[in-house]
């Protein structure tokens, strides 16, 4: 019998590559997500074709619907990838980003701490929690958060962090660096920015692209989420990212050189987005020496995967909304 994997948010970009890399590694996976399934084009390859079984239920309103799908299950782990993204959008409706990051998903939580069957529940955090850092953070880094949707992700945190430590809840938290790869929603930096010149729109700079961040392949951490899911040890939280880093004007550079443009020609400079950290850079080294992770796909080979992906499937792109659509 295989394990089975109950994963929360599947239809989002790492929660579809995380699906597909699990029923690769031989699990049986059942997704659940608000969305309903998305164009194959945004799904990795052959998904679709697995045996698995979608949910398409909303945390914030179908949390019975959705516990009695995993107490059906009785999954030996859940994932949980949903969350309201977005940090700008944040600022514009704050209530709903803690309704859904915090009070529905600790609702979650306190369900989903009286599952016996639970080995293991994964909880997707994000390095926003952390605020704007000067070198590289460790996993103890006190959290100092500077937007609604940073605050919203930090809230859940702790609150779990308590269900640890009085309830011996199974959580393993993960924080991983800027995540791209093929398939990626289009309102992210770099599908965004290839998509811009690939239609000859100017790509708006906030800020001049000064912020620092490190970017990090999906192949790689589905790769490390997995082994996290097998082998950390409940309480544990793991930084998921690769030991370079680049600015946002350097990434968007690279991009037009491996395009063949000039930068100048497709890019703008507009005014910094409120809130925004200027920099964090995660320690890696706790998942690189306990689980013997470590990143395998060089920045501008995994653009490269990027731009070639866009361009087998340009036709079909250009019909999709290449901004971010708020969905409360």
């Amino acid at each position: 019998m295989s394990d089975k994997i109950v994963v929360i948010g599947s239809n989002s970009f790492s929660g579809a590559n995380f699906m597909a890399y699990t029923l690769e590694a031989g699990f049986d996976v059942t997704g659940i997500s608000r969305s309903p399934l998305p164009d194959p084009v945004f799904f990795p390859r052959g998904l679709n074709d697995k045996e698995v079984e979608f949910h398409q239920l909303d945390l914030n309103h179908d949390l019975d619907k959705m516990m009695s799908v995993i107490e059906s299950k009785k999954p030996e782990y859940v994932v949980n990838f949903a969350a309201q993204g977005m940090v700008a959008q944040s600022w514009e409706h704050p209530d709903h980003w803690f309704m859904t990051n915090t009070v529905s998903t600790i609702q979650l939580h306190d369900r989903l701490r009286k599952c016996n069957f639970l080995k293991k529940y994964v909880h997707v955090s994000t390095p926003e929690v952390y605020g704007s850092c000067k070198g590289r953070i460790k996993e103890t880094t006190s959290y100092h958060p500077s937007t609604p949707y940073a605050v919203s992700r930090a809230a859940a945190d702790m609150s779990l962090r308590t269900f640890f430590n009085s309830y011996n809840f199974p959580v393993v938290f993960t924080r991983a660096a800027n995540v791209y790869g093929p398939g990626q929603q289009l309102y992210r930096i770099i599908p965004r920015t290839i998509l811009y010149i690939k239609s000859g729109k100017k790509l708006q700079l906030h800020g001049g692209g000064t912020s620092e961040r490190s970017f990090i392949h999906i192949k790689d951490v589905s790769d490390a989420t997995l082994r996290i899911l097998r082998r950390a040890s409940p309480g544990e939280i793991f930084h998921i990212a690769t030991e370079d880093s680049i600015t946002i004007r350097g990434l968007v550079e690279l991009i037009c050189d491996l395009m063949g443009v000039c930068f100048e020609d497709h890019v703008e400079v507009s005014g910094e987005r409120l809130g925004k950290d200027s920099a964090y850079s995660l320690d890696s080294q706790k998942i690189r020496t306990t689980l013997g992770w470590k990143d395998q796909v060089p920045l501008k080979e995994g653009i490269q995967t990027v731009i070639d992906w866009v361009e087998k499937n340009l036709d079909v792109l250009k019909q999709k909304p290449f901004d971010y659509i708020h969905k409360a």
